[in-house]
């Protein structure tokens, strides 16, 4: 059987860790080829390094995203050296726990800078190369955070900007749908990355998500690994009649939050 994604091209915003990563190793393992976009050069350099030591396959474009000019650069960077694009998966974020009145300038430019801005222009960067490929499937890392609030982890910032990406899901459908081009959100519970050593150490990560794990009726936090699954569904043939959709990935949470299942209970 031939590889679902073989010689498909495939960008990946935040593809140097966590959920990135995992996603670019799943298509690369599937037969495509991956464009690793991010902010931290080093970072994508380890993870290319990891996954095709070669670089046969891959691209890595490092640099923020912060306006419609850095989306065509990633754009056009991954047309010159692959063709075109066929996937894109915006898998950018910082999660950052701040309650709202402690919140400043700072911290609403880092959420919109690290969520917001990347996945439109990326998004629109990307449509617009699908086009001259007769279509294509764009996949966004959502949040339950965008969809429900939850009082022990006040990220009214992290929220907003995550609901953008989830409100730009439906829109985009819309838009797009006409160029055969699907646009599809999975909204993730706490997941295992690295991404909560940027503001703890490993060991108080490892300590807080110890701690939720009861904060998910399937009794566990959440591996990239579930998560890829997911994406590579919605990137796609098999889902070649879903588009617009928010399709939670978080062990049941978003079915039912119980205050008895908050991660201060857990904890206990």
């Amino acid at each position: 059987m031939a590889a679902q994604f073989a010689d498909k091209v495939v960008v990946i915003t935040g593809g140097g860790g966590g959920i990135g990563k995992a996603a670019a190793q799943r298509f690369l393992e599937e037969g495509a080829r991956v464009v690793l976009s991010g902010t931290r050069a080093e970072v994508l350099a380890a993870a290319q390094a990891e996954l095709d030591p070669t670089g046969e396959r891959t691209l890595l474009v490092p640099g923020p995203v912060r306006g419609r000019e850095d989306g065509q650069r990633l754009a056009a960077a991954a047309i010159e050296r692959f063709g075109g694009i066929d996937v894109l998966v915006n898998s950018t974020g910082i999660f950052r726990v701040t309650p709202f009145e402690e919140q400043t300038d700072e911290h609403l430019d880092e959420a919109l800078g690290s969520i917001l801005y990347p996945t439109y222009w990326v998004s629109q960067a990307a449509a617009q190369a699908m086009r001259e490929r007769g279509g294509g499937a764009i996949v966004s890392v959502g949040s339950m955070w965008a969809m429900d609030a939850i009082a022990t982890t006040p990220t009214s910032a992290y929220s907003a900007a995550q609901a953008g990406r989830h409100m730009l899901t439906k829109n985009l459908a819309l838009e797009l749908a006409g160029e055969n081009i699907r646009v599809n959100t999975v909204a993730l519970a706490f997941v295992e990355t690295p991404a909560y050593e940027r503001f703890l150490s490993r060991e108080e990560a490892l300590e807080v998500l110890d701690a939720v794990d009861g904060f998910h009726p399937l009794g566990r936090r959440g591996q990239p690994s579930d998560v890829i699954e997911a994406i590579a569904f919605l990137a796609g043939d098999k889902s070649g009649w879903i588009t617009g959709t928010t399709l939670p990935v978080d062990g049941g949470v978003l079915a039912g939050r119980s205050p008895a299942l908050q991660p201060e209970a857990a904890a206990a």
